[in-house]
């Protein structure tokens, strides 16, 4: 059989909640509409005592039918399940990569096969398995015996010099080309349409610009707090959580340069070349809080949370003031804003072009609203044009009103879910909506210098209760935004 017909896929961290509750069932999706090889097994590694009918019952729990609805899906997850398979073990030991590999080799034969390895595992042990990996002969260094991926969940480091440093020793194993950076909020459908919606529809690239857009607002929100993993979280904050990756993420694809051609590498380059042009936040253009228990006293306070230090300075919330200093930007703010045990849940961009200078419509009393681009990525995915309107009447009354573009009533086709057409772009070796080196390095640079301040100088959140529209002081930076 050809070696691009055959797949070993191997999950790192296989009993954990990403990968049981977002990497599997994934590829569940992709096996139920055919996006698999023929010859496909998945292997899951993690130090939990497991065996492979145990392994199998834990990964049907959270597989759904979204894409082999009645009959057959009790048979197409009985096949999927009798492909996966589990090895006990060590993140650092190369021992118990040599039992994964020999597991391998009982199920596979010793013919040449291509392999993806997902690393569900949190980023200190990201070098450990690596290692391992290397060590075991795993890796193949021949295309002959099958291409190898490694695929890793941010956050990659913890400021700019950890970040070049892991990506250093990772190269040591997986070379650039094999190394897909994995951050799932590009893989969102609404996401992925941004570009789509700037340079394939002619009414926006020339509004695009600073002499029509007042401001643009990245709001990042969830009324939940850290819950269980406080001990997680408190290492790194939600600038590095949320603010540094999936905000930065799309804020280039909402203001880069159109790409020379529509590749992988065309889009990257775009993507670098504006990340580089935004200037490094400072201490004033940046608020910090951290959520206290909420007013009915129900919902407790962030640091009493299980193994967070009860004097945490740890942001969970943060929004700050971004400058992009290019001619098409120059003197736009960017307000990006993200926070947990909040008061709604949302993600959405929020475009807002500039006031008509004088009104032809000044005596009737209206007041003109300036037009706003909303793009809501979640919940109700949708795409919001909100213009100024006459009433229906006999007077000339002019309210806001909204042109609506809802995701699920507009398409009758499922959604996919993010996990799902990023691990389909491994398969394919898609690299376009991954993380290449030198754009994290220009991520890094916007939040680096300000997060190594907050931590020198134990600058303390302002507190806002768990359930609240967050810190007040965040209302004087949104006004300085224009919002």
């Amino acid at each position: 059989m050809s070696v691009t017909n055959r797949l070993g896929i191997v999950v790192v961290g296989a009993s954990g909640d990403l990968a049981q509750t977002k990497v599997i069932p994934a590829l569940f999706a992709l096996y139920c509409q055919h996006f698999l090889p023929e010859d496909f097994h998945i292997y899951g590694l993690a130090r939990t005592d497991m065996n492979h009918a145990a392994f199998r019952r834990k990964v049907a729990e959270n597989l759904t039918c979204r894409y082999a609805p009645g009959e057959s899906c009790s048979d197409r997850t009985e096949e999927f399940l009798q492909r996966c398979y589990y090895c006990q073990g060590q993140y650092s030991s190369s021992d118990s990569f040599l039992d994964l590999f020999e597991l391998m080799r009982e199920v596979e034969g010793a013919s040449p096969i291509n392999r993806i390895f997902y690393m569900a595992i949190p980023p200190s042990v990201f070098q450990d398995v690596a290692q391992a990996l290397g060590d075991s002969g795993l890796v193949a260094c021949d295309d002959s015996q099958g291409w190898s991926r490694l695929v890793v969940e941010k956050p990659f480091g913890r400021d700019r010099e950890s970040s070049d440093r892991l990506v250093r020793d990772m190269q040591m194993v997986f070379t650039e080309e094999m190394t897909y950076r994995i951050d799932h909020y590009l893989g969102k459908e609404i996401v992925q349409n941004l570009m789509v919606l700037r340079f394939a529809n002619l009414i926006f690239e020339p509004l695009w610009n600073k002499d029509c857009i007042e401001s643009v607002r990245i709001q990042w929100a969830e009324p939940i707090g850290v819950g269980q993993r406080g001990g997680y979280f408190d290492g790194f904050g939600i600038i590095r959580d949320v603010m540094q990756n999936h905000l930065l993420q799309i804020l280039a694809l909402l203001a880069m340069e159109r790409p020379v051609v529509y590749s992988s590498t065309a889009v990257r380059d775009a993507k670098v070349a504006l990340l580089k042009a935004v200037a490094p936040v400072t201490l004033d253009q940046l608020v910090t809080g951290q959520y206290g228990a909420s007013a009915s006293g129900h919902q407790p306070a962030y640091v009493a949370a299980p193994n967070v230090p009860r004097d945490s300075l740890t942001p969970t919330y943060a929004a700050a003031m971004l400058q992009i200093h290019n001619p098409r930007w120059e003197g736009v703010p960017f307000l990006v804003e993200a926070g947990k045990a909040l008061d709604q849940k949302i993600s959405e961009v929020r475009v807002r072009f500039r006031g008509i200078p004088s009104s032809l419509f000044g005596e009737t009393g209206a007041v003109l609203h300036p037009n706003e681009l909303i793009i809501r990525i979640q919940p109700d995915e949708s795409i919001v044009l909100r213009i100024m309107n006459k009433l229906p009447g006999l007077g000339l009354n002019l309210a806001p009103t909204e042109l609506n573009l809802r995701y699920q009533s507009t398409f009758s086709t499922l959604i996919p879910e993010a996990y799902e057409c990023l691990l389909l772009d491994v398969i394919k070796g898609d690299r376009s909506l991954f993380i290449r080196a030198d754009e994290l390095e220009a991520a890094w640079d916007v939040f680096t210098p300000v997060l190594h301040q907050l931590e020198l100088q134990h600058i303390a959140p302002e507190m806002y209760p768990y359930g609240s529209a967050g810190p007040k002081v965040a209302q004087v930076l949104a006004q300085r935004c224009g919002f």
